[in-house]
């Protein structure tokens, strides 16, 4: 199994704590993404250090946060880990999200049907993707992400979907796209023909671009009129994203995010 990730993850926690408006919020919200990332138990100079911030004031915001039991603190190691008052929070979310209940089987039956990873995304503008969804393939070899997983707007697949339907100026553009981390980056020409392409067809897709041997594709979701809301991604290798195989899938992916986009306008 390849675990895939977000490398610029983590910057850009400390940069948001930095330009944050709400700083205590910003400060609680990123040691929970960092905790939630990292999957294991931090002491307080690691988690401080990874996001900028003053140990005594990272201090302060733990303790806060373990009062409210979204965070659990261990005596003996004295780190701290996510505790389970975030499953509440997720679950009011997930049963709310009518995006999440309405793509889980449509990802099920591609996942299984090309034997590939599928996701439901949520898009936040050019800012950030939020995994809310996914489904992987009975096979043994198998990519994966986690739900709740973010990863900057405009990499792989789903960032030429947000291109080019959402509208977004060049000027906007650009400067996201050249912070962008990829295994073999396109140049700014290669990418914006791909984002063309695209909107041309409805599709986009990925070709080993963000992980070396990977394939990604996405389709648009829209909720309402205006910029996508949504996207569906399928990533995998082998004949399904190769070949004859491509056509079918970007078909049967645009297909399910046209039905999904009906679903949820009403």
């Amino acid at each position: 199994m390849i675990e895939i990730d977000d490398p610029t993850a983590e910057a850009g926690l400390a940069a948001t704590v930095k330009a944050s408006k709400a700083p205590a919020i910003s400060r609680a919200a990123a040691i929970l993404r960092l905790l939630g990332k990292r999957g294991t138990p931090l002491g307080v100079q690691t988690i401080a250090r990874e996001l900028g911030l003053v140990p005594s004031t990272c201090l302060y915001v733990l303790r806060a946060l373990v009062e409210e039991e979204l965070v659990a603190f261990d005596a003996d190691t004295k780190r701290y880990s996510l505790d389970a008052g975030v499953l509440t929070l997720a679950r009011a979310w997930l049963r709310r999200d009518q995006f999440h209940d309405l793509a889980q089987p449509v990802l099920d039956r591609l996942s299984q049907e090309f034997g590939l990873t599928t996701l439901g995304v949520q898009l936040y503008g050019l800012d950030h993707i939020i995994v809310t969804a996914m489904s992987q393939s009975s096979q043994n070899f198998q990519l994966s992400t986690q739900v709740g997983s973010r990863f900057p707007a405009l990499v792989s697949a789903t960032g030429r979907c947000i291109a080019a339907f959402g509208e977004w100026p060049e000027a906007q553009l650009r400067p996201r796209f050249d912070k962008l981390r990829w295994e073999d980056a396109p140049s700014w020409e290669e990418w914006r023909a791909q984002v063309a392409e695209a909107r041309a067809t409805g599709v986009a897709v990925d070709r080993g671009h963000y992980i070396s041997g990977v394939t990604v594709v996405a389709a648009p979701v829209w909720k309402a009129p205006g910029r996508p809301s949504h996207a569906l991604v399928a990533i995998g290798i082998g004949s399904a994203v190769r070949g004859e195989g491509l056509p079918r899938l970007k078909e049967a992916l645009l297909a399910a995010a046209r039905s999904l986009s009906e679903q949820l306008s009403g």
